[in-house]
């Protein structure tokens, strides 16, 4: 049975292979995805036009002067001198650096540099020409990888800030020679359509050639020409590309990009309630002025002495008031003692015999209307019984309770009342008292004596 390595085994055998076969080696090739960590060490990818190799300096065997190390950057062309291990953890190789020569810029990075002069030159990243984000816009299209983190970050922050938008997307592919054209075709498409407010062009970070899509003359050329704003929001804040220096507004990131976009809600309210506040101070000192200047104007009322004329205009009023309270009285009390000699001569007019005369012929017609009500009613209560009567007749289901039986054909659907409903060979279905019961049809006759 041959031998089963364990994961660890068979890496270490891996490792030991690689280093005793390439104890020191040179490299050269173009440095990408620096990073400097808070340890001193410095991590970054050596690579050509058909391959990519990890490489790490650590900060032990960084003996070289400290230009050197500091002057590392992306794009630059290195040699690099080292030994090839395996990093156990992840399973992979890398080159352990010990040493760097610097070979000047890579070509990627000297061609970003001269587009980026002549661009310059020609206007494309000119201030004056920028547009600003229109406040809290409601219709933004997104150009995009669809299945990217950017776009869930976007959509995430879009979800939980400002007043809430429509967000039309436009998937696209973010890197690789077909993404250029791609992104224009998007970005045409939505200026045709015309109904965004602001298009947005987001991508997460990368290298210098994962974002190199975004370095295209032809797609600075569509941002440039765009009749709509265009926000971008491409890589982490360090990384800058053309079609962001062309963009009106560039965001640091994706999520950086639907914060220009919209505010927090919790932003808008306190926005709302220090207006309310300003809202409240200026009504009350609104009012107060309006109460100094009544007042002001009272006392030059008082002043010019037409006080007086109203407190005669108000004494007469008083006057009028009382003459007015005592007529009435005295109209009320005359027509009080009219009333009551009225109640007096029709007392006299239609004594207690009259009422009990009025009261018998009362009692008489109630007793007629309750005669005639019973009345009505018991004819009512005749006529009902006979309809039950006529509609117990009338009930499909009471002669089966004497045994008879419906007959009802499958074929046609109706009861059979004549033999000549059916047909040889017909389904019946039989319905007794209870449940039913199927035959078939032998024989018809037309008549019974048949």
């Amino acid at each position: 049975m041959p031998h089963i390595f364990s994961v660890r085994e068979l890496t270490l055998a891996v490792k030991a292979t690689l280093e005793g076969e390439f104890p020191l080696v040179w490299v050269r090739g173009q440095v990408s995805n620096l990073a400097r960590p808070g340890s001193g060490h410095i991590y970054f990818t050596l690579k050509d036009n058909e391959a990519t190799l990890a490489a790490v300096w650590f900060k032990s065997q960084q003996w070289q002067p400290a230009a050197v190390r500091d002057v590392l950057a992306d794009g630059q062309e290195v040699i690099c001198v080292g030994r090839l291990t395996v990093y156990a953890p992840r399973g992979t190789y890398q080159l352990v650096v010990e040493m760097v020569q610097d070979q000047g810029l890579g070509t990627l990075f000297v061609a970003f540099e001269a587009l980026k002069m002549r661009l310059a030159s020609e206007g494309y990243f000119d201030p004056a020409r920028k547009r600003p984000l229109p406040p809290h816009p409601r219709r933004i299209a997104v150009i995009t990888a669809p299945g990217g983190a950017a776009l869930r970050d976007f959509l995430r922050l879009a979800d939980e800030r400002g007043f809430g938008a429509s967000i039309r997307v436009h998937p696209v592919l973010v890197q690789g020679d077909q993404a250029p054209g791609q992104i224009i075709q998007a970005l045409q498409e939505a200026n045709i359509q015309s109904w965004a407010e602001v298009i947005v062009v987001i991508r997460g970070g990368g290298s210098l050639e994962d974002l190199w899509a975004f370095n295209n003359e032809d797609l600075a050329r569509a941002v440039f020409i765009s009749e709509i704003p265009v926000l971008t929001g491409i890589g982490h804040e360090v990384d800058t590309t053309i079609a962001d220096l062309t963009a009106d507004v560039r965001a640091a990131t994706p999520s950086h990009a639907a914060q220009l976009l919209w505010p927090e809600r919790r932003e808008l309210a306190q926005t709302v309630d220090e207006l309310e506040n300003r809202l409240q101070t200026a009504t009350r000192e609104l009012l107060r002025r309006k109460e100094a200047l009544l007042a002001g104007q009272e006392k030059a009322l008082s002043w010019l002495s037409p006080r007086v004329r109203v407190l005669r205009a108000l004494e007469r009023l008083e006057g009028l008031e009382r003459d007015l309270l005592r007529s009435g009285q005295t109209m009320l009390r005359d027509r009080r003692s009219a009333l009551a000699q009225a109640a007096s001569d029709l007392t006299r007019t239609m004594d207690a015999r009259f009422w009990a005369a009025r009261q018998t012929v009362l009692d008489q017609r109630l007793h007629e209307l309750l005669a005639a009500g019973r009345e009505a009613v018991r004819v009512r209560d005749h006529e009902l019984a006979k309809l039950e009567t006529v509609m117990s007749g009338l009930n499909p289901e009471r002669p089966l309770e004497k045994g008879f039986c419906l007959v009802q054909s499958e074929r046609t659907g109706n009861y059979v009342r004549d033999a000549r409903d059916v047909r040889q060979g017909d389904l019946l279905r039989i319905v007794p008292r209870s449940g039913f019961i199927a035959a078939r049809v032998q024989e018809t006759r037309a008549e019974r004596g048949e």
